[in-house]
């Protein structure tokens, strides 16, 4: 048996040319495949990845943690259990809470297109769900 935490990784760094800001450890299950990309993305408080869309869409199923998904310039609140389906060409960014860890499986349909970085500005955005980024469970909880 072996078992791999995300300790063992070395992670993602947000660097030039990376697609994500802040510590970030992704596991690639799937990588394109007929077109499909899936991946569970471990993000450390405040982390979350540069502006991007993609080809046919994408599926996020938050696992652990809290986080926070924008697109339309629209925050919201995402917390273990949750669905987020990102239509095709609809351009957004996601990543954890500024106060908590998020673990997601992403499900990326065709190609994915990135762009520029999540300004400090911008993921500190009011959500609109009348949740802040920082209420809730605290990092413990599943929900």
């Amino acid at each position: 048996m072996k078992i791999k935490h995300p300790s063992d990784y070395d992670g993602t760094r947000g660097k030039p040319g990376s697609q994500f800001t802040g510590d970030v450890y992704p596991f690639v299950t799937m990588a394109q495949t007929d077109g499909v990309t899936i991946n569970t993305v471990d993000f450390t408080p405040g982390a979350r990845t540069f502006w991007h869309h993609h080809e046919h869409g994408q599926i996020l199923q938050v696992l652990a943690g809290r986080g926070l998904v924008c697109a339309n310039d629209e925050v919201h609140v995402i917390r273990a259990g949750d669905t987020v389906w990102c239509p095709p060409g609809e351009r957004h960014w996601h990543g954890a809470a500024p106060d908590s860890y998020m673990v997601h499986t992403a499900i990326s349909l065709g190609e994915t297109v990135w762009a520029d970085a999540v300004g400090d500005d911008e993921y500190a955005q009011q959500p609109l769900d009348g949740a802040t980024a920082t209420d809730g469970k605290d990092q413990g909880d599943v929900r």
